[in-house]
């Protein structure tokens, strides 16, 4: 890909390339629908075919697009039905991530988790929702990273690219923000009184159920009736 004369890109082409398609479809330049003109892509980033086919088989392996050799390259859509086996998924690996986890948080992670929950807020009143967002999957990280599970982090990470990267509306749901940093704050106390199971049981069965979030997850991936 072009760069500015004398820039050091330590990321490999097809890295280089994965990274600019997922920002399409961040800032929603590629729609679910869409046919993706390899040839075009690749005149445009003055790259070969090469790079951008291993990037789009990447995607296609995250669920962003599907290749079909005789009609083309199309941008998946994202259904009520995936997510709610996505947050199924998420919340039965993350609750078990925060049980193995617990015995290496000590105080220092619980700390940890409170400070970025509190930031949440601080991002919310300043109306900074890239801030919220970023605050938001370091307090899941804090324990996730902890599992020992390389294999649960990379299934976890690659749903919630899916869920948060496409379609992303960066928009504000106030009241699912406030929520959230609600929930968060639950599993904290939890955690605090040294109680991991019931702070694992409320992640599984309040964070991340889609029975519960479905009103807000309805309204952010603008879904009518199922």
């Amino acid at each position: 890909m072009r760069k500015a004369e004398g820039a050091l890109v330590l990321k490999s082409l097809k890295e280089q390339v994965y990274d600019y398609l997922r920002q399409q479809f961040q800032k929603h330049r590629l729609q679910p629908g869409e046919t993706i003109n390899m040839d075009a892509t690749a005149k445009k980033l003055g790259i070969s075919r090469t790079p951008l086919r291993d990037a789009l088989i990447q995607l296609e392996m995250e669920g962003f697009v599907t290749i079909s050799p005789r009609r083309g390259i199309f941008v998946n859509s994202l259904p009520l039905d995936e997510i709610r086996e996505f947050y199924q998924v998420i919340g039965a690996l993350e609750s078990s991530a925060l049980v193995e986890a617990f015995p290496q948080l000590g105080a220092v992670g619980l700390k940890k988790m409170d400070a970025l929950n509190r930031q949440m807020q601080k991002a919310i009143d300043a109306d900074d929702y890239d801030l919220f967002y970023e605050k938001n999957l370091r307090f899941h990280d804090a324990f996730i990273s902890l599992c020992g599970n390389h294999n649960l982090e990379r299934i976890i990470n690659n749903l919630k690219k899916r869920l948060y990267d496409f379609p992303q509306k960066r928009q504000w749901i106030k009241e699912w923000e406030e929520s959230s940093i609600r929930e968060h704050q639950e599993i904290v106390d939890f955690l605090a009184s040294n109680d991991p199971q019931s702070a694992a049981l409320f992640l599984r069965d309040v964070h991340w159920s889609y029975a519960v979030q479905e009103k807000y997850i309805r309204k952010y991936y603008g879904a009518g009736p199922s």
